[in-house]
């Protein structure tokens, strides 16, 4: 597995830099680690109140399956970067400017992807009104992961896939 790391680790890491380059700007540097954090969980917080507020006691079920879903995320994304041991783009290649400081040691998968995924998709279908603004903000939290030096592209992707299923997987059985 290890050898795959670093095949995967080489080819994407001029991308990664070239994307990376955009954290020099310092705006955008600060613009993207203002959302990066925000994507940590306060968005989707304000995103779960928004449905409690546009429905009442009938949000509750839905911001309950959302809070269950994102700790299963959590559980498996934590599971996965310690098993797979992937380190991040700016500690593999020096060139790569680190833009904020990670929550955790490993990339694969992006963590921050993955609920902004999952909670877009759920919020899609519970509270379809906060859909213009859910989405958005989970593509510029997907691309800021990047563009800050904290994940390569596969991890993005990975992540979103991830989450994409557990919202679905969630959506489906409840």
């Amino acid at each position: 597995m290890a050898e795959v790391i670093q095949y995967f680790n080489a080819v994407e890491g001029g991308i990664c830099l070239k994307i990376n380059r955009l954290s020099q700007r310092k705006w955008i540097r600060i613009f993207f680690s203002l959302i990066s954090r925000l994507g940590d969980g306060g968005f989707w917080v304000a995103a779960g109140i928004a449905v409690l507020v546009l429905q009442g006691n009938a949000g509750l079920g839905p911001v309950i399956q959302m809070i269950g879903t994102g700790t299963v995320g959590v559980i498996l994304y934590k599971l996965l970067k310690n098993r797979l041991i992937r380190e991040r783009p700016y500690i593999n290649h020096g060139e790569i400017l680190c833009g904020t400081a990670p929550l955790d040691k490993y990339s694969f998968p992006s963590g921050h992807t993955l609920h902004a995924v999952s909670f877009t998709i759920m919020l899609a279908h519970f509270e379809p009104m906060l859909l213009p603004i859910a989405l958005p903000f989970a593509v510029l939290v997907a691309a800021s992961r990047v563009i800050l030096g904290l994940h390569y592209p596969s991890d993005v992707i990975v992540g979103a896939l991830i989450g994409a299923s557990l919202a679905s997987a969630s959506i489906a059985l409840f």
